[in-house]
């Protein structure tokens, strides 16, 4: 069940693109400290729901509300602002920049030495700050290392020894470490999550899966999206089905691996709602 005080709202949300309907009236109410997983067979409307709420999209209709504030149509870097973090289906990271730099990229919603809010003329301050680098700005720097190097201490010998490798030389499941370290990096209050163990093999994905829910017992909320319907299991409060961006089912995770509705949908697209390691190439 959700809690009573819900840190993210989407009410009626939709969104069309000419006669289609990639999400069609979402509602979803996640608790602080809460985590939903969204699953669905391809094509469901999965990552079109997370641009929605991420704000790299505008829904059509309906609204998104973050800590009961509506921050519906928000750009990334305002929500960003607010600590809101997100993974990409498809890894993005900064592919010539080095493990660390990538990390400390997700800490610019956080730094506060360059930031003068100075109407007008605050920009060029923060030029000036950066250039001539005070103690204060050097004090910052220093500290967000220290944090960028404590997240990624997290992946054990994954990362860390590679921290100043630039990311293309990384292997696929390290760029999507990197990826994860760059959103933790943000100190988010809400970090949604697609697909994060994509092109994982079974180990990589275990250990994957107890970082998750390493952060979800620490007290972050999460929204994932994910396709090995054992992990999503193991580790979610509730489990949100959608289908041709309906929401088709909600609920305990067994309750909604059985309910009927869920086995026609998959089994329409060819799949089970029983495997454990689907793929989608569209979302």
């Amino acid at each position: 069940m959700a809690k009573s005080t819900s840190l993210l709202s989407l009410c009626g949300l939709t969104r069309t693109f000419g006669g289609l309907t990639a999400v069609d009236h979402i509602d979803l109410e996640l608790g602080r400290g809460e985590l939903v997983s969204i699953i669905g067979p391809n094509g469901a409307g999965k990552t079109t729901l997370f641009n929605l709420v991420t704000g790299l999209d505008r829904p059509d209709a309906g609204a998104v509300r973050f800590d009961g504030k509506d921050i519906t149509g928000f750009s990334p870097e305002t929500l960003a602002s607010h600590g809101v973090a997100r993974t990409f289906q498809l890894g993005r990271v900064f592919g010539n920049l080095s493990v660390m730099d990538n990390v400390l990229i997700g800490a610019h919603a956080q730094l506060a030495a360059v930031r003068p809010e100075i109407p007008m003329i605050g920009a060029l301050l923060e030029l000036i700050l950066a250039l001539l680098r005070p103690a204060s700005v050097k004090a910052e720097e220093e500290q967000m290392r220290a944090e960028a190097r404590a997240i990624l201490k997290r992946f054990g010998d994954r990362l860390l020894p590679r921290i100043d490798q630039p990311a293309y030389s990384l292997s696929y499941a390290n760029r999507r470490r990197v990826e994860i370290a760059r959103a933790l990096a943000l100190r988010p209050r809400l970090l949604l999550l697609d697909e994060p163990t994509a092109g994982m093999n079974p180990t990589e994905t275990a250990e994957m899966q107890a970082l998750i829910a390493e952060l979800k017992a620490e007290g972050l909320t999460i929204l994932l999206i994910e396709h090995k319907l054992d992990m999503v299991m193991r580790l979610s409060d509730r489990v949100m089905v959608i289908d041709e961006g309906r929401k088709i089912a909600e609920g305990a995770g067994e309750e909604v691996r059985n309910d009927p509705k869920v086995i026609e949908a998959y089994l329409g697209h060819g799949l089970s709602p029983s495997a454990s390691g689907e793929r989608e190439t569209a979302a």
